[in-house]
């Protein structure tokens, strides 16, 4: 089992999306932009994509072009990394203000799994992966870990290419085809379903049941509670 952690395994894409929107309003305000930022801005430039990556995709879409700095560029400098910085420093402050648990159901099925000797990984984009495991008390549970530090190291491409799920399959010695990915971002389904595993699992937290299945879910969950209780699956939905 693979799983994305961001709106998977914890509620912290609630913490992303205020720290994207705070900073995003911020910088258009700055730059005298009129189209405001709004929650289909994180759905479709944002969600599941690598931070600097994100921040490249929602500029273009503004028409604004900026230098991509380096990755130690100050959260104060215009550039591209300059900016994902800044909103790094948004969602830095609202984790330690707010803290983090897992979701119910995604606690008790990973321990389950755990129990079980099921081998688990996790494929994030986010840099902070490793920190939001800890808080949460998941890094145990959890041998491989392919996040956003490690995809800049290994120069691995952004989701929705296969690239960081491919890696985790290849670091847990399994086929693509043996593992079931389970993913609430369009861009990480279809990033599973372009490497080819064996069963992709989209959790809807917000970006809709239809966009998950058109980027290519097999099935579509509202949370991962049902997975303990296969009878209440929905027909349509079966995977």
């Amino acid at each position: 089992m693979l799983f994305d952690l961001d709106g998977v395994l914890t509620p912290t894409a609630d913490l992303h999306r205020y720290a994207w929107q705070a900073m995003f309003t911020e910088v258009f305000t700055e730059k005298g932009v009129p189209e405001r930022y709004t929650d289909d801005d994180y759905f479709t430039h944002l969600d599941g994509k690598r931070r600097y990556d994100g921040v490249a995709s929602i500029l273009a879409s503004r028409g604004i072009r900026l230098p991509w700095g380096s990755p130690d560029d100050p959260p104060t400098a215009d550039t591209v990394t300059g900016i994902g910085n800044r909103k790094n420093a948004y969602f830095s402050r609202a984790l330690e203000e707010q803290g983090i648990r897992p979701y119910p159901g995604s606690l008790a099925l990973v321990d389950r799994l755990h129990a079980k000797g099921m081998p688990m990984g996790v494929v994030s984009s986010s840099r902070n992966a490793r920190w939001v495991l800890a808080a949460a008390g998941l890094i145990d549970r959890f041998p491989v870990i392919v996040d956003g530090v490690l995809a800049a190291r290994e120069t691995l491409a952004s989701k929705p290419a296969p690239d960081m799920f491919l890696y985790a399959a290849h670091a847990m010695a399994l086929k693509p085809a043996e593992i079931v990915v389970l993913e609430d971002a369009i861009s990480g389904v279809a990033s599973a379903h372009a490497g080819g595993f064996g069963l992709v699992l989209g959790v809807d937290r917000g970006a809709g049941r239809q966009a998950l299945r058109d980027a290519g879910a097999d099935a579509v969950l509202d949370d991962l509670a049902v997975l303990s209780h296969p009878a209440e699956v929905d027909t349509d939905d079966r995977p």
